[in-house]
């Protein structure tokens, strides 16, 4: 059988290289896509289960990729689910408005990520 995939962003290496090995314990099979705005494309090619990402960029605007996938007929069902400091309520709402399915604190990504997978992967 094969395992479901996981796409994952992310620019801090920590938590980020630590995802990929907490998705592979959960029985998940994870692809890191390096570069943001990669990920319409990459979600589409690859037709994940989940899209994981920090949402923090240095240089960019994850939110904007985000719409995206909620534009796209192909990638629209896919969740997602945002990762970032609290503290930063802007960018905490704007992943919300442009169709984030959950957005968890950077701090406790990987010790919660089991409850957030059934969050998100849930069926209404």
């Amino acid at each position: 059988m094969i395992k479901p995939l996981a796409l994952v962003f992310y620019e801090n290496l920590l938590p980020g290289s630590r995802l990929a090995n907490r998705l592979a314990d959960l029985g998940y099979r994870s692809q890191v896509v390096p570069v943001a705005t990669a990920m319409v494309a990459a979600a589409r090619r690859e037709k994940p289960i989940v899209i994981i990402a920090d949402l923090a960029l240095r240089n960019g605007d994850f939110c904007g990729i985000i719409r995206e996938l909620k534009a796209d007929p192909d990638t629209i069902h896919v969740p997602v689910l945002g990762y970032a400091d609290p503290k930063n309520e802007k960018l905490v709402d704007a992943a919300v408005a442009a169709g984030a399915n959950l957005v968890a604190a950077e701090a406790g990504i990987l010790d919660q990520l089991p409850q957030l997978l059934d969050h998100v992967l849930a069926v209404d």
